[in-house]
């Protein structure tokens, strides 16, 4: 058996702006989201209530960009199931960068559906 290892996120968060959508010279539909998923507890020493809030890049491909682009906008809660990926780049001092990315396979639009929007996918996945 070989060990290959996992590479799953799964995270529930709100879009911080709307959907940008783009196409690859191939007409592959790409759209980028920026989700924030918070926590929150209560200090132990003061007794204050606490929150931190992650930021996390999200790329989608071909119908679900479509889908995301169409249905979601800023504020939207979504389920976002997918994997890590890591690019590497060199800035302008010769520095290396570093980006990671969730590449999302599944998405999940959590906000109850209003009348105007009763016709939207409440789910969409990559196969």
């Amino acid at each position: 058996m070989s060990s290959r290892g996992v590479n799953k996120v799964f995270i529930v968060g709100h879009l911080g702006a709307d959907p940008i959508l783009r196409h690859t010279q191939n007409d592959t539909a790409v759209a980028n989201l920026n989700v924030a998923t918070s926590e929150s507890w209560k200090d132990k020493v003061t007794g204050e209530a606490r929150e931190q809030t992650e930021w996390h890049r999200c790329v989608l491909y071909r119908r679900l960009a479509e889908v995301a682009d169409e249905y979601l906008k800023k504020g939207s809660k979504v389920y976002i199931e997918g994997q890590l990926q890591t690019h590497k780049w060199r800035d302008d001092n010769g520095t290396d960068r570093y980006s990671t990315e969730i590449i999302v396979r599944n998405l999940q639009m959590l906000d109850s559906k209003s009348s105007a929007d009763k016709n939207r996918p409440a789910t969409q996945s990559v196969n």
